[in-house]
């Protein structure tokens, strides 16, 4: 058989339709293992590479026959081969969902009775479906959407909306990069729009804490009893401060006592005195109340509806922002009626965001065109 029928489609044809489903199922299922590693390494800043995959309570090898997506975990009852230790059921939804993903990209997008950029469109549509789970489950747990993800999906879906110009319905190379552009510019444009009215309306929050609380300030975050705070989402704009009265203040080399202290980027003031914080790697401060600064959403969300945009387009982008307030919303109130969760507690709006996008991906592109005709 020759190059050109390999690479002919009305070959390709001839096979079962649902063959290639099995295919596409058993590949993201594939995907769906390694999102494991991503998920698991990336808040982490770990390498995704090295080492291979390997159990994380006693740090035993996973061999390849021990690495079958689905199979292994159901074989050894979600337990550590070597050591027996429970093995989170994460790791199989993750490959579950993934391949399910994989599978309704073909099952909506795929027909191997049309030209290769067909086929294509389905796989390139349950890669991104791919990086809406590894940022919903990192999302939920650590509360960040990392830069692989978000700038590495912009870079990706620009990429692509030029080579695969189907990808927004366009005809030509140039115009697929031009609503890749396009739905990047809008997607991230309306967040970071939220992001400062909701600075403007909701910018400080006050914690209220237990009597004579620890709070520990490192080089990277604030330390609360039940999180840990990145600096990098409290100190948006300069004037960013976190403020507290302190009942002791310990220092490497130096105390005080009853004293208010207020942190910012530029100044750490105890008392009267001020100080450099980039001199200060470790403080810890007693107190039963804190004020922290507040974004109304993380800048990683930001960064995660313009690669949502790059890969639906500037519509999809807004029906994204839209639909995924109402989700957010109705997920909130459900959590509080069932006491989940305080109506100040921080949430997670990147799944929420993800969610939209599959809406739209599968049938919202038709509403939104009822809803707003052009």
């Amino acid at each position: 058989m020759g190059i050109d029928a390999i690479f002919d489609t009305h070959n390709w044809a001839l096979v079962p339709f649902h063959f290639w489903s099995l295919c596409f199922f058993t590949f993201g299922c594939m995907v769906g293992s390694f999102l494991n590693v991503c998920i698991y390494r990336m808040p982490l800043d770990l390498s995704v590479v090295s080492p291979p995959s390997h159990c994380p309570h006693c740090k035993y090898a996973i061999p390849f026959y021990l690495n079958i997506p689905l199979v292994t975990w159901l074989a050894l009852k979600g337990r550590c081969k070597n050591c027996g230790a429970p093995i989170s059921s994460r790791y199989f939804i993750v490959e579950m969902v993934t391949g399910l993903a994989f599978l309704s990209s073909w099952l909506k997008f795929g027909d191997m009775n049309l030209p290769l950029p067909a086929l294509l469109l389905a796989l390139v549509y349950g890669i991104f479906l791919a990086g809406l789970i590894c940022a919903t489950f990192i999302d939920f747990e650590h509360f960040i959407i990392p830069d692989e993800v978000t700038l590495g999906g912009i870079g990706v879906g620009f990429a692509i909306s030029f080579l695969l110009p189907s990808l927004h319905n366009a005809k030509t190379n140039a115009e697929g990069m031009i609503q890749g552009l396009l739905g990047i510019v809008v997607g991230a444009g309306i967040i970071y729009a939220v992001l400062r009215l909701g600075k403007l309306l909701f910018g400080r929050q006050k914690i209220k804490l237990p009597p004579d609380t620890k709070i520990i300030f490192t080089e990277t975050h604030v330390c609360l009893p039940d999180q840990q705070i990145p600096y990098e989402e409290l100190f948006y704009r300069k004037s960013d401060t976190i403020v507290l009265q302190a009942q002791t203040v310990e220092l490497v080399d130096r105390s005080y006592k009853n004293v208010a202290i207020r942190l910012s980027t530029a100044v750490l003031k105890i008392g009267d005195e001020k100080i450099n914080p980039a001199g200060v790697p470790w403080l810890e401060a007693v107190s039963g109340e804190i004020i922290l600064p507040r974004e109304a959403m993380g800048f990683g969300d930001v960064k995660f509806m313009g690669a949502i945009g790059a890969f639906i387009g500037w519509q999809g982008a807004l029906f994204s922002l839209m639909v995924s307030s109402l989700i957010g919303a109705a997920a909130g109130i459900i959590l509080i009626l069932l006491r989940k969760r305080e109506w100040s507690s921080r949430m997670p709006y990147g799944p929420y965001i993800a969610a939209a996008a599959v809406i739209w991906l599968f049938g919202g592109k038709k509403l939104f065109h009822v809803l707003f005709p052009m």
